[in-house]
């Protein structure tokens, strides 16, 4: 947005949560010690809760101290200076209006609204009869913006009542990770890349959001949205729209966001028949994760649920480029290890000229993308094993690396939280990173016909051992053009492989992985 003037204060709503302390301070903080924040750029955090400005910088600096960055006096001093606290009910006129003194000389402030998204109608009236809603002002939303595309729809008519749609800035924190946004640049800045993104080349996609915590506490929040709306529609579609989309003209907002709606419509949508074929879900039970003992969902809740906490499915893009490809996807809570990995599998050699073992050695490229516990980007190649070996050359899959952490290791170098590139584009008026309404809209639609489909086939979560990859399940895979049927097995992953990747000397006529 061109037209949009630099921010110059941030009023965080739900300022002394979970959120607010882990992610959104230490951002700032960040961004400040790093020269990005503008001269007399303001941090105004409001709460609930009766604090004064001292008790509550007493507390932001504790939770600085506590990183593993440590604090510096230096830049400490400053965003000390630079920050306020505000105890006020922000849902009503009197509470916001105890912002004004704050708000006095802002030109174009930010508003944050790190809460539960059923105040977020509440609050936008508040600041519009307080007056401090301005034609300039912008407003960040968490996830999720509802929990069905009806009740997503009067969060942005609510919302979108009082500031208009340019202004209205919905994150996604995924976006802002440095791999995510490579995910742009590797496809868009190679040419090697672009020749092979279709499904003459790709065999199938997998992106896996795999966690080892629990629900715990959060039991009441999650009981109600489940992995499904909870990781599935945000996460995780956004996801396959970075990799599904077709190219942008430029990198402005609307370019980038067109092209993702556009997947997203692409996406085939569930029946009964579908979603007894071609998704699982399942519920953590007791188990050991991390060598320690795990309570299941129903134990941390209190009672029996009918939540899942894992689900895996099989999503079709019906468009040219992508048509008989399938998309895995697969996320759960309590499984082995903690890892957001997206993988191109591509398919194999047409025919192999090596023969004796050197035939079985034979893989077909791989391209994995790994977001989180590290970010990395690997190409799997295949290279002559070195050596000398009888009945002639033998093959090594290889992999060529762009690590992150071993590329911009050193003294000073730290990784970033992703929420700075995002705080940093609000700042800015950047939207491009940020999810249009549309966009949120359309991926309800989709997660809902899931949903609709789960409840007409009466398909109940199945029970999964904590620390195990999921529950016992099939996938069933069709192949283009009504090949042969073959099955993915859900719980087919090893601790430190990449999710469903299929084994060395699996036939291209396969699925992902299974039992062979």
């Amino acid at each position: 947005m061109p037209d949009t003037p630099q921010a110059d204060v941030i009023v965080l709503f739900g300022g002394a949560g979970d959120l607010a302390r882990r992610m959104l301070l230490p951002s700032l903080y960040f961004l400040d010690a790093d020269g990005f924040l503008p001269d007399g750029f303001k941090v105004v955090a409001t709460a609930r809760g009766d604090m004064t400005r001292d008790e509550f910088l007493e507390m932001v600096k504790s939770d600085l101290t506590a990183r593993p960055e440590g604090l510096d006096a230096a830049v400490w001093k400053r965003f000390a200076a630079r920050t306020d606290y505000v105890a006020a009910d922000a849902t009503t006129e009197q509470g916001a209006a105890a912002l004004k003194p704050h708000l006095e000389k802002a030109k174009a402030p930010i508003f944050y609204l790190a809460l539960s998204p059923s105040l977020y109608g509440r609050v936008c009236v508040a600041l519009a009869a307080a007056g401090l809603a301005t034609d300039e002002s912008r407003i960040v939303l968490e996830k999720p913006i509802g929990r069905d595309l009806e009740t997503s729809r009067l969060i942005n008519v609510s919302v979108g009542a009082v500031f208009d749609e340019e202004r209205i800035f919905r994150i996604d924190h995924y976006l802002g990770k440095e791999t995510v946004q490579n995910l742009i640049a590797l496809r868009f800045a190679n040419t090697l890349f672009e020749p092979l993104w279709n499904n003459l080349t790709v065999d199938h996609v997998q992106i896996t959001v795999a966690e080892t915590e629990g629900v715990g506490d959060r039991w009441p929040y999650y009981d109600e949205y489940g992995a499904l709306r909870d990781m599935l529609q945000n996460h995780m579609l956004q996801l396959l729209c970075l990799v599904a989309m077709e190219p942008p003209a430029d990198m402005e907002p609307d370019s980038v966001r067109n092209e993702k709606v556009k997947v997203l419509r692409s996406l085939r949508r569930f029946t009964r028949a579908d979603v007894l074929n071609n998704s699982i879900r399942g519920q953590y039970t007791p188990g050991v994760v991390g060598g320690k003992q795990a309570d299941g969902y129903e134990q941390e809740r209190g009672q029996a649920s009918n939540t899942e906490t894992f689900v895996a499915l099989r999503a079709d893009i019906d468009n040219w480029r992508w048509a008989g490809v399938p998309f895995f996807l697969r996320t759960g809570k309590r499984l082995p290890e903690r890892r957001t990995q997206i993988a191109i599998q591509f398919k194999g050699v047409p025919h192999s000229i090596f023969g004796g073992a050197a035939k079985d050695d034979l893989m077909a490229n791989r391209l994995v993308i790994d977001l989180q516990p590290d970010e990395d980007i690997e190409l799997l190649l295949m290279n002559k094993a070195p050596g000398l070996s009888h009945g002639g050359i033998r093959l090594q899959s290889l992999p060529l690396s762009l690590s992150l952490a071993k590329a911009y290791e050193g003294p000073g170098s730290r990784r970033r939280i992703a929420y700075e590139r995002l705080l940093l584009d609000v700042i800015a008026g950047n939207s491009t990173l940020f999810v249009r309404r549309d966009e949120v809209e359309e991926a309800w639609r989709w997660v809902d016909g899931v949903a609709d489909a789960w409840r007409e086939a009466g398909l109940t979560p199945k029970p999964y051992a904590a620390g195990s990859w999921g529950p016992a399940g099939r996938l069933r895979a069709y192949r283009a053009r009504g090949a042969r049927l073959v099955r993915l097995i859900s719980r087919c992953v090893r601790a430190g492989s990449a999710a469903w990747v299929r084994p060395p000397g699996a036939d291209r006529g396969r699925a992902p992985c299974g039992r062979w």
